[in-house]
């Protein structure tokens, strides 16, 4: 990716998919030329905190809200230290934001970390586009001198395919760091971070947890050395079948029998423990408002999410694996995808989608309980 941090209001920029379809507008944030995965998100609200998870990191995010940046950024709502989608596309840019926590426009804070966008194009036959063809790659090419659309194309087809990426290290933190519980002490997770959002351990501090967060080359041995009452694997970016070292920690904390919670690509990761395959979906789910039922208690949830894989489980049968019994838990409505895994026989189970509800909504927050009532168990 090259950028420059100089103005873009009035630069014109060409978005240039991979099967040849092609987009003009304006320059968004920083002026520059970037590559990734062209992916859609459905939610209208919630842009700070989709550009700042890591699980993002190479993709070029479309907002299907055709009206972004209103709101502004502020200092509060980030989910991790930077942003991390590759480019950033958006229909009609507020001209100022309006909001009493804003701390600057959302164009500015895109121009300062050089993340390049672009806008006035239609979003909605962008997105219809994807939803027919699927995710591909995509580049966003914004100055005043721009490249023919033979090159510009060619240069598109050189970047790399999200498929057989192996992106966790890239985003996860190098040295483990702890969230100190709220309140009274009550358990130790050890949490695997493969991307991780910062509003999921202080979603388990609020229940008494103390979160070590460890890098995710971290082994069986670096987990168990914090002592942990449970075990967390979060969401990350990538294709979970590249993802051995962490299936085999996972393994390894299947055989010990301790509560195991994963999140996204830890619920890809635990699939993969137990047996299961994984796949590319054709264009993902990304957005917060996604309806899914808990196929335990048959409630629906409408929920927050951002995977491009999903594991290949039987929706129709409990299925026998090398830790036990095991059955898919929740199920998306719109597609039949599997957004929840659950073993009968050891205290693990895992979701597909965020219930950290960072920027909502808050109907799945109950499976933070249910780790915990999980480690209650345990030490019973």
């Amino acid at each position: 990716m090259t950028t420059s941090t100089r103005g873009a209001d009035k630069s014109p920029a060409v978005l240039v998919l991979e099967d040849g379809r092609i987009f003009r507008g304006r320059a968004y944030g920083a002026v520059g030329v970037t590559f990734g995965e062209a992916v859609f998100s459905t939610g209208m609200t919630g842009y700070q905190e989709t550009l700042t998870d890591p699980s993002y990191h190479r993709q070029v995010v479309v907002m299907t809200a055709p009206h972004v940046g209103n709101t502004g950024v502020n200092d509060e709502d980030p989910e991790s230290k930077r942003i991390w989608v590759a480019g950033y596309v958006v229909r009609d840019p507020a001209r100022k934001p309006s909001n009493w926590r804003a701390k600057r426009s959302l164009d500015d804070e895109l121009r300062a970390q050089g993340v390049v966008g672009i806008s006035g194009i239609d979003t909605r036959a962008l997105t219809r586009h994807l939803r027919e063809r699927g995710a591909m790659r995509v580049g966003i090419f914004s100055g005043d001198t721009l490249p023919d659309e033979g090159t510009m194309l060619a240069e598109v087809r050189q970047a790399p395919e999200m498929k057989g990426a192996d992106l966790s290290a890239e985003v996860a933190t190098t040295e483990p760091y702890v969230v100190p519980a709220i309140g009274e002490k009550k358990f130790t997770v050890a949490a695997v971070d493969l991307g991780i959002k910062g509003m999921t351990p202080h979603r388990m501090a609020e229940r008494g947890i103390e979160v070590h967060v460890l890098p995710a080359t971290a082994t069986a041995e670096d987990v168990y050395a914090v002592g942990p009452d449970g075990v967390f694997f979060s969401n990350g970016p990538g294709d979970p079948a590249t993802a051995d070292h962490a299936v085999s920690v996972m393994q390894a904390v299947l055989e010990r029998g301790t509560p195991l919670f994963g999140i996204c690509f830890g619920n890809q990761i635990l699939g993969r423990a137990l047996g299961f395959g994984t796949y590319k979906l054709k264009y993902g789910h990304r957005g917060i408002n996604q309806p899914v039922q808990d196929r335990t208690t048959g409630k629906v949830e409408v929920t927050a999410h951002n995977h491009g894989f999903a594991v290949d489980a039987p929706l129709d049968k409990v299925s026998d694996t090398p830790y036990g019994r095991a059955e898919v838990s929740h199920v998306c409505l719109n597609d039949n995808v599997v957004e929840g895994l659950q073993l009968l026989d050891k205290p693990a189970f895992s979701v597909q989608y965020h219930p950290e509800a960072a920027a909502g909504p808050h109907d799945a927050a109950y499976l933070f309980d249910r780790f915990v009532k999980l480690m209650e168990g345990q030490r019973a």
